[in-house]
């Protein structure tokens, strides 16, 4: 029997519950097929893919248009799990209008069920918006990658008295905006922690330890697929990519040696009509 499509209300359950939320990113058709079906709860279309998909060095150089290319996809390969879009650089700090516009497009030409934005106390106002609009929304804050540059690198956040003050501020007041759940990147176990217990709403963690209400990880960092050295909070479950190579090249030194293909691997035509073909070359 096919299982009911995840949603907002199913992943506050698990909040009360006390059930750890699963989430991964994904970027294409076949990934989100995989992870559809393997039960998870929530699949990211994140504005990562720019540096696992496009070969960029940060998220920056992302479009809109980036976005909603690859999210059409995913949702296309999804069945149960709830799809969330990134919102990426740029596109809702141009002005309310734009922000809410820049995000009913995802949600309509993707089928998206809501859409994440980076960023704390200071994007309440944009964010209570969309909100309005009818648009689920996924706070971020710790390490924001959009702000990488002003952060001064992909570095830890909230290590000082300061800083985890200013951090734990962001989740309350992105709370009291209405979001539906918080992505905590690159924090101290201790201060996820604080988070997670003071605000009513599902806390996803990245680099955040194991008290938060869910996890989410880069699929292609979880399995190893054209990583080379995964960030320190990423546990890899699979050398995909390792195997990957190893099929390449096995690929290649069959062609080379004329094993590949194969008899079974070729279709065959009548002797008779072979006889005539030759007798007209």
């Amino acid at each position: 029997m096919e299982q009911k499509a995840i949603t907002i209300y199913d992943l506050k359950k698990l909040k009360e519950k006390k059930e750890p939320i699963t989430m991964v990113t994904a970027y294409d058709y076949p990934t989100a097929r995989l992870i559809d079906q393997s039960g998870i709860e929530m699949i990211l279309v994140g504005d990562s893919l720019g540096m696992v998909v496009l070969g960029y060095d940060t998220t920056i150089p992302v479009t809109l248009e980036d976005m909603i290319h690859h999210g059409k996809a995913v949702v296309r390969g999804t069945k149960r799990a709830f799809v969330v879009v990134d919102m990426p650089f740029l596109t809702y700090h141009l002005g309310i209008e734009k922000a809410v516009y820049h995000a009913g497009r995802i949600m309509q030409e993707t089928g998206a069920k809501a859409v994440k934005i980076e960023g704390g106390k200071e994007i309440v106002p944009v964010i209570q918006a969309i909100i309005q609009a009818g648009i689920p929304v996924m706070g971020h804050i710790g390490l924001t990658p959009q702000s990488v540059h002003q952060l001064g690198g992909f570095k830890v956040q909230g290590k000082s008295k300061e800083d985890a003050l200013k951090i734990i501020e962001d989740a309350k007041a992105l709370e009291a905006a209405g979001v539906f759940s918080i992505v905590l990147e690159a924090i101290p176990h201790d201060l996820a922690k604080i988070i997670t217990e003071t605000v009513s709403v599902p806390t996803i963690g990245i680099g955040a330890g194991n008290a938060c209400d869910g996890q989410v990880l880069v699929f292609h960092d979880l399995i190893q697929y054209g990583m080379d050295r995964p960030p320190k909070f990423v546990k890899v479950y699979g050398q995909i990519g390792e195997m990957i190579r190893l099929s390449l090249s096995q690929y290649k030194d069959e062609v080379k040696k004329r094993i590949f293909p194969a008899k079974e691997h070729t279709f065959s035509i009548q002797e008779s009509v072979l006889e005539q073909l030759y007798g007209k070359v």
